[in-house]
């Protein structure tokens, strides 16, 4: 079935649905065994595997790479559908296609011609930016301190969505003189260690957790000779989440309207002799279908400004870029309370269509807004209201980064 014949709409390219037709099958097994691993708390070991040798994790890369050629929009509508699938999945790929964007948009060609192979043969790249130390705002305790002609790394890091899984780590420290840097590091060095402890309670799955850094070697090939990130960043991991966050959208309208259509048991004060011609159960159906509509085709709105900067950039246009850079952000900015609040709802007035068996374990249905209220903690949505009325009233860029630390 074609997401038109679905009732999610068009796909953003004409070449969409072909491209998708490939993942589908496993996008499907991902879902029907995502609340058991949910409820046992399994990790998507395999489930990862599957996608990496189905090439998904190559979806950007130019075809005479060893890629797929995806445009941005066709990205994003590949992470809503896997979403759809398993939330968590998407989050622990969220740091392998953000590096992804930095290889494709590095202006070194020894960095991309060192990384463009690695991620076509389908090694992935885990996160390690983010510490829970005392660093202040913008800095890291995380070092990289030369030795000879390579490195040696020292550091703990935390939410290392996805490193678990990972060939690769990507991190973010700084060097002797405080100055930050950015180096990706195999997952299985010696000195490496990544500890399954996150214990938040969505989001369970992504491997979230500590990773130790001891006395690491790096090579100075690993250590990326550019320190910032590719123009869009900020808007593209937020609209990860947000595409994230329309995949739950779309799986919780999914598990109602299932449920109510086999629902055999009626209430006595109900207005049908079935459930699923009550028309206030019907409402309720609805209404979840409509956020999760509304809140894809926010995302996928807001990934065609992603992609007029990806073209800027690739024609030439640097100052044409930078605009569209920020214009990117904003429409970011402005999509995630709306995105966020629709999802957050829908998954709590599902259980309005239904009883209470509808809390049982088993069916995992709480694991939608509990994934949904974890994504929503990211980078706090009150700050992007802010934001973006700084801009509607004054003209004012969103910021370029987010950093959390000590003041």
């Amino acid at each position: 079935m074609t997401q038109i014949q679905a009732g999610w709409g068009a796909g953003p390219s004409a070449r969409y649905e072909d491209l998708a037709e490939r993942f589908r099958p496993v996008f499907r097994e991902i879902r029907a065994g995502a609340p058991a691993r949910d409820h046992d708390r399994r990790l998507p070991h395999a489930e990862l595997a599957a996608l990496k040798e189905a090439g998904f994790t190559t979806l950007r890369l130019p075809p005479e790479e060893g890629g797929h050629g995806a445009s941005l929009p066709e990205l994003f509508g590949l992470l809503i559908e896997l979403s759809e699938g398993d939330p968590n999945i998407t989050n622990a790929l969220r740091a392998h296609f953000g590096f992804t964007e930095d290889v494709l948009n590095s202006p070194y060609p020894d960095w991309r011609r060192q990384w463009l192979p690695r991620i076509a043969a389908r090694e992935t790249v885990g996160s390690g930016v983010s510490e829970t130390g005392t660093a202040k705002v913008g800095s890291f305790e995380t070092v990289l301190k030369r030795r000879g002609d390579a490195y040696v790394l020292d550091g703990t890091k935390f939410y290392t969505t996805g490193s678990l899984f990972a060939d690769w780590i990507h991190l973010a420290a700084v060097d002797e003189a405080g100055q930050p840097v950015g180096a990706a590091v195999p997952r299985r060095a010696a000195g490496v260690e990544v500890l399954d402890d996150w214990d938040g309670f969505g989001q369970a799955l992504t491997a979230s957790g500590t990773a130790k850094f001891t006395g690491v070697d790096v090579e100075a090939a690993w250590v990326n000779p550019d320190p910032g990130r590719f123009r869009y960043a900020v808007a593209f991991y937020q609209l990860v989440h947000l595409a994230t966050l329309a995949g739950i959208g779309r799986a919780a309208a999914g598990d109602v309207a299932r449920l109510v259509a086999e629902r055999t048991r009626v209430y006595s004060h109900g207005n049908a002799a079935r459930t699923a011609d009550d028309p206030q159960v019907l409402q309720v159906v609805g209404r979840v279908r409509g956020a999760a509509y509304a809140a894809g085709a926010i995302a996928l709105k807001a990934a065609e400004a992603l992609q007029r900067v990806w073209e800027a950039d690739r024609a030439g246009d640097a100052e044409g870029a930078a605009v569209a850079a920020t214009v990117a952000d904003v429409e970011v900015n402005q999509a995630v309370t709306v995105v966020t609040g629709l999802v957050l709802d829908a998954t709590t007035q599902l259980f309005d269509a239904l009883g209470a068996s509808s809390t049982r374990r088993g069916l995992a249905l709480d694991r939608h807004w509990r994934n949904a209220r974890t994504i929503a903690t990211h980078n706090p949505r009150i700050y992007r209201d802010r934001t973006v009325g700084d801009f509607a009233v004054n003209g004012a860029a969103p910021p370029r980064q987010y950093r959390v630390g000590e003041a």
